[in-house]
């Protein structure tokens, strides 16, 4: 097996499962925990490219709301530390506290989502 091949859990509880490695090109899945993401109730394919001790991945919904996401990152003593953006086009929100939750159309300044996350990888895989 190499480095990146195996399931790789996250924080929150999202799965990135690394099936192919072939020349720099790493293939897969990824499966969010997180029930507020565009990405929600679908496990979608990975493609991506790996380098050293470097990682970069990408994916986007199969349906609506349009939504693409991409994480880059570094293997650092078994952690696999990634930085990530999503950008959407529509999200269900509230437009406003007291209102029921819609969908709606991002206004370039709210489609963009940043942060990072740590993977480790799932034990016995």
């Amino acid at each position: 097996m190499n480095m990146w091949s195996g399931t790789w859990i996250n924080e929150y509880g999202s799965t990135l499962r690394i099936t192919d490695v072939d020349d720099g090109r790493v293939s897969g899945t990824f499966t969010t925990a997180l029930g507020d993401s565009p990405f929600a109730g679908a496990t979608v394919p990975v493609s991506g490219l790996a380098k050293g001790n470097a990682l970069h991945f990408a994916f986007f919904t199969a349906g609506e709301p349009t939504a693409i996401a991409s994480f880059t990152g570094l293997l650092r003593d078994g952690n696999l530390h990634m930085a990530w953006h999503v950008v959407s086009d529509r999200a269900v929100k509230r437009p406003q506290p007291d209102a029921e939750p819609v969908e709606m159309s991002l206004p370039w300044a709210h489609a963009v989502l940043a942060n990072s996350d740590t993977f480790r990888r799932e034990p016995g895989v």
